[in-house]
Parts: structure tokens; sequence; C-alpha cells
């Protein structure tokens, strides 16, 4: 649910997060691919909730934190 609906409808909420979906068709047997970034994202002090899907990983991450959860993916996919 999107902030201003909850704050539209009053609510209570303990923190927000951002959606990251990773667009990367992975199989939900694949092994080792969330292994090969959360260790990054948690280095980083960045705490990761994920949701696999059929297709790809969607990764909630604090609010906050986004943007330099974007530049670690990045640099991840880059190293590739």
């Amino acid at each position: 649910m999107e902030k201003e609906v909850a704050d539209e409808n009053r609510l209570p909420y303990d923190s927000v997060w951002s959606l990251i979906t990773l667009n990367v068709n992975s199989d939900l047997a694949a092994v080792g691919f969330l292994a090969a970034i959360t260790p990054a994202l948690a280095q980083a002090g960045i705490s990761v909730n994920v949701v696999s899907a059929y297709y790809h990983d969607h990764l909630f991450v604090p609010e906050g934190k986004a943007k330099e959860a974007l530049k670690i993916l990045q640099k991840l996919s880059n190293q590739k």
C-alpha cells in the first residue's frame, strides 16, 4: 500500500519501504541468486525483505536506503 493511501485513511504504520524489482528472469528453483545480492546489502547496513515471484524477485528496502541499494545492485550487475 502506498504511504499516501495509508495517510488518507488514517491507517497506522511503523515504517515505509521502497520496492525494487529485479528485472532478471529467475527460476523459482534457482540456487544462489539472492545469496549473491543480500550480503552486499547487509554489508551496507541495508535490511531487505524479499518476495520471489514466478519471473522476478522483489526487494523491499527501507525508504531512506533505496537509492543506496540501487547503486549497490547496479555495481553488482556490472561485475557479471
